[in-house]
């Protein structure tokens, strides 16, 4: 695999959430690289584009090798912050803006390449050929290595899959948000060869507190010996049995809970406990 089996996203590592001073962020990528998470996932956006720059300063003191790791980013999202001049939250793809947030995002994060570029929400004024003239240029002066998108369907990725290749699709996907499992998102990428990555993949599960959740809680709790697991693995394990491929993006900054989730690599669920648990956050059984 080109990336870690887990990803850790870095949203919150910044003035978006936890606030993570240098050393910290320093300890937490090599804390994820004891344990192998070695793939980071970024936004240009994520602290109000401020983020990338911070994890940059902490990555050139931690003295991990740039071989060692996988950075993944973002770009598209205009947002309205102090840091940028925008009247209104939108998308930018044209080629040079494509080609400036990239070598932004290099500066930001003190590395030479992106391994991974996506297009953050497709726009409904995204032109495929000057997207394609962008990745293309970026891919000849090595700046990138693959190419992605975030949060597109399947006429989005053909629309863009039929100018230039797609290497990834991430997606929220969870056991509380499994559209993608039955509106073709899934079986798109799984005939094109697409990766697909889960951001927020334990969904809702320890956010709210309804009758969905609580029949996950119930179901999730019979399966724990049986597994030796957490409930956060046997969520993660769920995703993980799906035959597209599925790598989750997780969240946490807890080096515990970042070591659980490694964990979850190893469960491989029985077929029918897997729909037990599909069943339960349904509260159906399956047509």
């Amino acid at each position: 695999m080109k990336y870690s089996k887990i990803i850790s996203g870095t949203m919150t590592w910044g003035s978006w959430g936890k606030n993570l001073s240098k050393n910290e962020m320093a300890d937490l990528m090599n804390h994820c690289l004891s344990h192998g998470i070695t793939t980071f996932d970024h936004a240009d956006i994520y602290g109000a584009y401020t983020t990338e720059a911070d994890f940059g300063k902490a990555f050139t003191d931690s003295g991990i090798k740039r071989e060692d790791i996988q950075l993944i980013s973002k770009c598209g999202i205009q947002y309205i912050c102090d840091n940028r001049e925008n009247k209104v939250k939108h998308y930018d793809y044209s080629k040079d803006y494509i080609i400036w947030s990239v070598e932004q995002s290099l500066s930001n994060l003190n590395t030479e390449y992106l391994d991974l570029l996506l297009l953050h929400r497709p726009s409904p004024l995204m032109v495929p050929e000057e997207i394609a003239e962008a990745i293309t240029i970026l891919k000849k002066d090595g700046k990138i290595r693959d190419f992605g998108v975030s949060n597109f369907t399947p006429s989005q990725m053909e629309m863009i899959g039929l100018r230039i290749d797609i290497d990834v699709n991430q997606i929220e996907f969870s056991l509380t948000e499994h559209s993608a499992m039955h509106d073709g998102t899934l079986d798109y990428m799984k005939t094109c060869g697409i990766k697909p990555m889960a951001w927020s993949p334990l969904g809702n599960v320890f956010k709210d507190d309804n009758e969905q959740t609580r029949r996950i809680h119930k179901q999730l709790g019979a399966l724990l010996d049986k597994y030796n697991a957490t409930e956060d693995q046997l969520l993660l394990a769920w995703i993980l049995k799906h035959p597209a491929g599925i790598v989750p993006v997780v969240g946490t900054t807890n080096n515990k809970r970042l070591q659980q989730a490694m964990g979850a690599t190893k469960i491989d669920l029985e077929l029918e406990d897997w729909f037990l648990i599909l069943v339960a956050s349904q509260g159906h059984k399956v047509p």
